[in-house]
């Protein structure tokens, strides 16, 4: 029966369609990677700019803004804990790699979601692909992330990317949609544009659902980034993968914590700031 079936070349068309961007669109691919690198390099020099006790102090007095006494401890605590480990520096380029995926996540999936709310047939065209990209394993992003942009935090950043986005652009597209067609129709007799419309009623209404997007886009691009030390990015996922290959249980279980103490603080923060833009 096997000699009967023959095979698609699946992976030859797509390492066929891979190879022609890449030679038709490396000019673009260089662009973006000169863009991607700034950008982490910006962050990275922000956060490194200041000793890290003052950042320590500053990030805690923004978290008792947010948060209260509870997460400004927390904070303080985490932090602390972070620094007298050693791994205050890798942290802070996670945390740039973070910002930079997140930033860009954000950029591109709100006007993304934005134009899914306003027309069914790009929300017919868009799922789809947002479907596909939330399904693909993600360490299938590294192996064209790499191709295109070589190793380093530039194809980290492209992979976090692609895995973090779709969260932003399906909860903006689901809360503006969400808006009541009765104040919709208010505007409209009120003489109001799309643009008013959509900043003055869609936009703050769809704000609690948007910003869920954003903190869970903010918390698949820390994921993604750990994940790509494997291809050269900087930071906390290098000394957790440097310690699975060296069989490193306690310099893993370190590295690891300190993970978990930026995740809870980007998920926090994200919370926090969502609370007091509300008031």
């Amino acid at each position: 029966m096997n000699n009967l079936t023959t095979k698609l070349p699946l992976d030859h068309w797509v390492e066929a369609f891979v190879q022609f961007l890449d030679d038709h669109l490396g000019g673009l691919f260089d662009c973006i990677s000169f863009v991607i690198d700034s950008l982490a390099g910006f962050f990275t020099a922000l956060l490194t700019i200041a000793p890290a006790w003052l950042l320590i102090a500053l990030l805690t007095l923004v978290a008792y803004r947010v948060g209260k006494w509870r997460m400004s401890l927390f904070t303080l605590a985490g932090l602390l804990l972070i620094d007298n480990l050693g791994y205050w520096a890798h942290t802070m380029d996670t945390l740039a790699l973070v910002l930079t995926a997140a930033l860009i996540s954000v950029v591109i999936g709100i006007p993304t979601g934005i134009w899914c709310a306003r027309s069914n047939s790009v929300q017919n065209v868009v799922t789809p692909l947002l479907d596909f990209m939330q399904t693909m394993p993600a360490f299938v992003y590294l192996i064209p992330a790499i191709f295109f942009f070589g190793l380093g935090k530039v194809p980290g950043v492209i992979a976090s990317v692609i895995f973090a986005m779709p969260p932003t652009i399906r909860l903006t597209n689901l809360g503006i949609r969400q808006v009541p067609k009765e104040l919709i129709e208010a505007a409209d007799a009120f003489g109001s544009t799309a643009g008013q419309k959509l900043i003055k009623v869609q936009f703050p209404l769809a704000k609690p659902t948007i910003m869920a997007g954003v903190n869970q886009s903010i918390m698949l691009a820390l994921s993604m980034v750990v994940i790509s030390s494997m291809i050269g990015a900087k930071g906390l996922g290098a000394d957790v993968y440097r310690a699975v290959t060296q069989i490193k249980i306690g310099t893993g279980f370190e590295a690891g914590i300190a993970i978990v103490i930026v995740a809870i603080l980007l998920d926090r923060f994200t919370h926090g700031f969502q609370t007091v833009f509300k008031k």
